[in-house]
């Protein structure tokens, strides 16, 4: 298509961008299996419209990707979500989240790159798919809290259980999250950031 010198293209909205205020910047990942609602939780608390890169699932995925669970879904991203959110009125947190269906995990490594720390949602329907997203995270060092994800039919565990089965130490912070709701979404962020605070003000969490 040619462009008249009088022609504009479009530009981004006005609520998407970046406040004036803003001092600092942070990088944070969600992270976790297929189906666990990382793509929702960025959907819900981000600011400005969500990127997404999801496509339709088809076939192909028959019998490679695990469904479990997850059995009414009809799309799944393949490269990450963007999203942004501002804690105040000077820190914002870049939101990027992870593909969940293992095939795509090689593309974890770039989005890991410069996170300052991440969430890992869990779905208490299917525990194991956390072990491989916590011991990446481990493995790279990257400090991370867990947030579970409300699912209807999802069996509820105490904390300290849920602590043991996913082998943690007692400082990570376990909390409960509805992806769905703003709020549930931005308060489990603010956990991570006071984590994180924990971390460089002390070197060991408060």
């Amino acid at each position: 298509m040619d462009f008249k010198s009088s022609d504009t293209l479009p530009g981004p909205r006005t609520e998407d961008h970046l406040p004036q205020t803003a001092q600092a910047a942070v990088k944070i990942v969600i992270v976790g299996g297929f189906g666990v609602g990382k793509t929702t939780m960025v959907g819900s608390v981000s600011e400005i419209r969500p990127l997404t890169t999801e496509e339709t699932m088809t076939q192909a995925g028959v019998g490679v990707d695990d469904d479990y669970g997850s059995e009414t879904k009809t799309a799944t991203t393949v490269a990450m979500d963007f999203g942004r959110i501002s804690i105040t009125e000077q820190l914002v947190l870049y939101l990027f989240g992870t593909p969940g269906q293992e095939r795509f995990w090689f593309l974890w490594n770039g989005l890991f790159e410069g996170a300052l720390g991440a969430v890992v949602l869990i779905d208490t329907r299917r525990l194991e798919v956390s072990f491989d997203v916590i011991g990446r995270l481990e493995e790279r060092g990257v400090p991370f809290v867990i947030a579970v994800n409300s699912f209807p039919d999802g069996p509820r565990y105490p904390v300290e259980d849920l602590r043991a089965a996913l082998d943690l130490s007692p400082e990570i912070p376990i909390v409960e999250c509805d992806a769905r709701r703003r709020a549930s979404s931005r308060d489990t962020l603010m956990t991570l950031m006071r984590f994180l605070h924990s971390l460089a003000t002390t070197g060991s969490p408060a």
